[in-house]
């Protein structure tokens, strides 16, 4: 039971890690780019973010269901979008303007796809990294 916890714990230090890195790669693509390569990028990351978040929550969640989470919350924001209450929130806080978004966009809802399809990549090749170590040192 102790190794399971301390591969937990290990996990979710990586994956508040790659939250970290995240949101980096978010503030540097805004500060060199602009208009949709800096908005799209910024929609990818969203979503990465997103997946990130949840295996820090539950860090033995699978890759693919990360994804999945990830890109269902991503899209389910874009479409509260069309209720125009993200755009009310936001007049009012910088923060729902962050995380909420104002204004629907449909090409966002193909970008979170490719940040979901992102994060889902790097996840299954750590965990195929970490079981593959697991089994080595165990033979």
């Amino acid at each position: 039971m102790g190794a399971v916890r301390t591969m937990s714990m290990v996990s979710r230090v990586m994956a508040a890690g790659a939250a970290v890195l995240t949101v980096a790669a978010g503030l540097g693509v805004g500060a060199v780019a602009e208009g949709d390569i800096a908005k799209y990028a910024g929609d990818a990351l969203y979503t990465v973010l997103i997946c990130t978040l949840v295996l820090v929550g539950a860090p033995r969640t699978r890759p693919l269901a990360a994804a999945g989470i990830g890109l269902a919350v991503s899209w389910a924001v874009e479409l509260l979008q069309l209720t125009g209450l993200p755009a009310d929130l936001s007049r009012h806080s910088a923060v729902a303007r962050l995380v909420l978004g104002s204004t629907f966009n449909a090409p966002d809802l193909l970008w979170y796809a490719v940040g979901a399809g992102a994060a889902w990549a790097v996840a299954a090749s750590v965990d195929r990294l970490a079981r593959s170590a697991r089994s080595a040192r165990s033979a």
